[in-house]
């Protein structure tokens, strides 16, 4: 542990990883849920259960006095929060679910690497983070696993529950790019907001259209797949984003769809067929080769100042008047420096490439 701890994958992969585990079992859950609730009650109670925990989660922190070392959320940000409720806690959980609702779990559950090709394309794109042949190759095997999985007989083909997921994980990509612009403040308030906001939205909707609610026991057991597989994962996604940015996150979280066909698999006895086998074997490729991929080049460091959660490292070599613990987080400047090591496109490594 000690070896890795030190590896340029600390702590952004393990991060992103646990990030897709919780997510990806949530997907065969929710998909047990959609029996006896309504696609859109679903989506915002999942959200609810986790605005709820987390802000139990908030306030537990303060009261005992264990404030979390993180920058706090200020004005600047609310339009990039906006945005992101938007589009991943309002758009893309309605959308999942009424997707889940008119295809398998399993079908479902890999359809959902999609999300990581639309998070690295607009990151590539629109925001411009570096990419190589290492990451565009295991982002092609990751389309091919998709492909695979949607192929039948003569060409592909998309039901339209497929459709429908294929959507949500466009909306959720554009979520994550946004988020990327947020995920130096504190993580577990920017997940809280996310939560309650969208939570909020879908159930109103669904109530004004006289969904009935659902008992108190399928409401606890949504509310607790929602706190775990919404809002923990959503917790270490921003904390990953600040490691790895969008792209290689979107990549890591590609483990979400094999965790949540392996749990349709167990749990809803579903078939195991040679689509899903191919489609997984293809999808595994993708993602080693984002996960050996080794980023080392010189690279200038220009004057920054900015506040979020740090130790005192090589890129944090300021002073404090005062004894202080780590980490912590206050406003601090970088001087210019250029030095060579493994890196990702972290907090302090946004720089262009010419290559």
């Amino acid at each position: 542990m000690l070896s890795f701890r030190s590896s340029h994958l600390w702590p952004g992969v393990p991060l992103a990883l646990l990030s897709a585990i919780l997510f990806g079992a949530s997907t065969p859950f929710s998909k047990l849920l959609l029996g006896s609730v309504e696609p859109q009650m679903l989506a915002g109670v999942l959200y609810l259960g986790a605005g709820f925990g987390l802000a139990l989660v908030h306030v537990s922190r303060a009261l005992l006095g264990m404030e979390a070392p993180e920058a706090p959320l200020r004005g600047r940000d609310l339009p990039w929060l906006a945005a992101a409720v938007a589009f991943g806690g309002i758009a893309g959980p309605l959308l999942l679910m009424l997707g889940l609702a008119r295809t398998s779990a399993a079908s479902g559950s890999l359809l959902l690497n999609l999300e990581g090709l639309a998070t690295m394309a607009i990151a590539w794109i629109v925001f411009r983070e570096n990419v190589d042949r290492r990451l565009a190759a295991g982002a092609g095997a990751i389309l091919a696993g998709a492909v695979a999985l949607a192929w039948q007989g003569e060409g592909v083909h998309l039901d339209a529950g497929g459709v429908l997921i294929g959507l949500a994980c466009m909306a959720w990509g554009v979520d994550n790019n946004l988020t990327r612009k947020l995920s130096a403040a504190d993580p577990v308030l920017i997940a809280m907001i996310k939560g309650l906001a969208a939570g909020t939205l879908n159930l109103g909707l669904a109530l004004s259209r006289g969904v009935d609610a659902p008992d108190i026991g399928t409401l606890a057991a949504a509310g607790l797949v929602g706190f775990l597989g919404v809002g923990i994962s959503l917790v270490l996604f921003v904390l990953a984003l600040r490691h790895l940015g969008s792209a290689r996150t979107g990549a890591y979280f590609s483990l979400a769809p094999f965790i949540g066909a392996l749990v349709a698999i167990d749990l809803l006895r579903e078939p195991v067929t040679l689509q899903l086998i191919v489609a997984g074997g293809l999808m595994g490729l993708g993602l080693w080769l984002h996960l050996a991929e080794r980023h080392d080049h010189e690279h200038d460091h220009e004057p920054m100042e900015h506040e979020h959660s740090h130790f005192h490292d090589e890129h944090h070599q300021h002073t404090h008047d005062v004894l202080v613990t780590e980490p912590h987080s206050h406003w601090h400047r970088h001087e210019p420096m250029r030095h060579k090591h493994v890196h990702y496109p972290d907090l302090h490594h946004r720089h262009g490439h010419s290559h």
